[in-house]
């Protein structure tokens, strides 16, 4: 029996009183409620249910092209992400491997139902182990102080008043949600399960200015209903990459479960004049929607119609796990009415006898504009309110568990009277992450690429554990375990580049082996097979740091210096209360987006899209006028 089959896995509630409350128990909310534990705070993780905790309401995976990094960044700084899919996944791949290591990315194709459970197991033992409990309610209400500028706790759904010193909420899709499909309207922020309505209005009493956005998932169809000879296999990694650290103290990784296929195919010219024909009944187009989904993740109506010039556009067919024959259809999100979805799916090379388990339907709710939150995702003008995942405007799960993990921690070490913990842009993709939050206004979902990381060659995927371990177990997040760990994993990198650095090849007119690694064409294989260099006792992950290290030293080189030339600019501070509306010569352009955003340095300043040099440079001038003068 697993945890969450157990009819009490949890211990019932014994207090109306913490020092943090998160509110939601998605992939934010528990990474929130398992920091704060970890650093000491009383938490409450309140949850409409118990088993749903770590659901995964969409896609069945973890990872990809920015997001992957961000899951080795949680997992260094003490999360469970990584740690869950590592044990549940049932595909692992390494992307983009045919380019440099700096964009390399670890995915994995997750068993749905297993990843659940096994996160439910992870909090019950973590109830077991810190000052944990969880809540299964649903909360309707914030507990305001008498000023109105602090909340005090929650109010949940029969009346309970819940009194915490700092309040998380991580409502994910779920606040003011609203579920279409064609004509077909309920409420709900996931499928059979309700949405959240009393938060919208506590947080617009408040006075914190709220928006509308919108997301999608597409069909799930039965598995035997798939003609799988008519449509291509795609295989993972012959050597799976994990996400944990951990998941290397046996050695190389071998994944716990059996590994699987996911397959490929194709829209075609029939299936966009059916979806063509009947667009106007997808809610988007008739005007019953008007949040703004993602662009970079669009509904098959909008590929359709933006993308006419294309006659077919890719399919992914992902299982959701080993014990369900439910397929996820990945690239069909969909909001059109049943009987079209019926029709068009049908039109698909491989689906034409396809059985629905659930039709794919759009989900439109209101997210709080997080320019409104200060650095540690704590609400700037209320106290004791955090903020973190898709309410914030961002999308996916591993955006969710960074910043619920930053989240978590700040309310704790506030609750604490200790210093916040803050990441730069140049130390993690979560700097980078919440650094583009609190200067942003979205309009659509925000989405983490690894093209938004300018400093991106200091923040490879595979060396997260050297930049933020040591950080973690300064403050509570990491273990002594972890500590040692990287430090082991470390030593052995930097023997083995001292032995590069020794070691003089004769073929190469007597180089280094690690100056002729740096040559593209060289790898540590290579080195290895034809010129008889030993590296047992590495990993394969030690491998790649440390091929990594070596072939980008000059390039990282630079970019530090970069990052040193920036950081004077990120230094110097905004006052405050700075009249931006005063200064003469600036673009109106860039008047308005300063004086809405308010940036606390230049740094943040010149990150704000449509503010340019010039008026980077402009600012600095006037500040330092100002302060001559005071």
């Amino acid at each position: 029996m697993t945890v969450s089959q157990h009819p009490h896995p949890f211990p019932e509630p014994s207090t109306a009183s913490y020092d943090v409350l998160v509110v939601g128990g998605g992939h934010a909310g528990v990474e929130a409620a398992l920091a704060a534990a970890r650093l000491g705070a009383r938490t409450g993780l309140i949850s409409f249910s118990k088993k749903g905790l770590g659901e995964m309401s969409c896609n069945p995976a973890i990872g990809g092209l920015g997001k992957g990094q961000l899951v080795r960044e949680v997992d260094a700084l003490g999360g469970i992400m990584g740690i869950i899919a590592d044990a549940t996944g049932i595909q692992f791949k390494m992307l983009n491997t045919a380019k440099g290591f700096a964009v390399q990315a670890p995915r994995c194709q997750s068993d749905r139902h297993r990843y659940r459970d096994a996160v439910v197991a992870h909090v019950a033992q973590a109830c077991q182990r810190y000052d944990l409990e969880v809540i299964e309610a649903e909360a309707k209400g914030l507990l305001v102080g008498a000023d109105g500028k602090r909340i005090d706790g929650v109010v949940l759904g029969d009346g309970t008043e819940l009194r915490g010193t700092a309040t998380i909420l991580t409502t994910g899709t779920f606040l003011g949600a609203l579920m279409y499909r064609g004509n077909e309207v309920e409420e709900g922020g996931r499928a059979e399960e309700p949405a959240s309505i009393g938060l919208t209005g506590a947080l617009a009493n408040l006075g914190l200015e709220l928006g509308r956005l919108k997301t999608g998932t597409p069909a799930r169809i039965a598995r035997d209903s798939v003609d799988w000879t008519a449509v291509q296999p795609e295989t993972g990694d012959h050597k799976p990459s994990p996400f944990s650290f951990s998941s290397f103290d046996d050695g190389d990784f071998v994944p716990a479960l059996e590994q699987v296929a996911c397959h490929i195919t194709w829209t075609n010219p029939a299936t966009h004049t059916l979806i063509a024909n009947n667009v106007h009944l997808a809610p988007m187009y008739a005007g019953k929607i008007s949040g703004t989904g993602p662009r970079y993740c669009p509904s098959v109506e909008d590929k359709v119609m933006r993308f006419a010039d294309r006659d077919r556009h890719q399919i992914f067919l992902e299982p959701e796990g080993l014990s369900t024959d439910a397929i996820y259809l990945n690239g069909l999100s969909t909001s059109l009415p049943r009987d079209v979805q019926d029709d068009f799916l049908r039109t698909i090379t491989g689906l034409e006898n396809l059985e629905f388990q659930r039709h794919g339907y759009a989900v439109e709710y209101d997210y709080v504009l997080p320019s409104q939150l200060d650095p540690t995702l704590a609400v700037g003008s209320i106290a004791g309110l955090y903020l973190a995942g898709q309410i914030n405007g961002t999308s996916g799960y591993e955006e969710a568990a960074a910043q619920g993990l930053m989240a978590g921690t700040n309310a704790a070490l506030w609750c604490a009277g200790r210093v916040p913990f803050l990441l730069e842009r140049h130390e993690a993709y979560i700097g980078v992450l919440v650094d583009d939050l609190v200067v942003s206004r979205p309009t659509e979902p925000y989405r983490m690429f690894s093209s938004r990381a300018e400093y991106r060659l200091l923040l490879r995927q595979d060396d997260a554990d050297r930049r933020l371990v040591a950080r973690a177990h300064a403050i509570g997040l990491a273990t002594d375990v972890d500590l040692a760990r990287m430090e082991a994993r470390f030593n052995r990198i930097d023997a083995a580049k001292e032995r590069l650095k020794q070691a003089k090849l004769r073929s190469f007119s007597g180089k280094s082996a690690a100056d002729v690694l740096r040559r593209p064409e060289i790898t540590l294989d290579v080195l290895e097979s034809e010129h008889s260099l030993d590296f047992t006792g590495l990993t394969r992950a030690d491998r790649v740091t440390l091929e990594a290290d070596i072939k980008y030293a000059g390039y990282v080189k630079r970019q530090q210096e970069a990052v040193m030339r920036a950081a004077r600019q990120e230094g110097v501070a905004i006052p405050h209360d700075f009249d931006f509306k005063g200064l003469e010569g600036l673009r109106s352009e860039a008047v308005e987006k300063l004086a809405d955003l308010r940036p606390q340095t230049l740094g943040a300043a010149s990150r704000i899209a449509g503010i340019n040099p010039p008026d980077v440079a402009l600012l600095s001038v006037h500040i330092q006028r100002l302060r001559t003068r005071s």
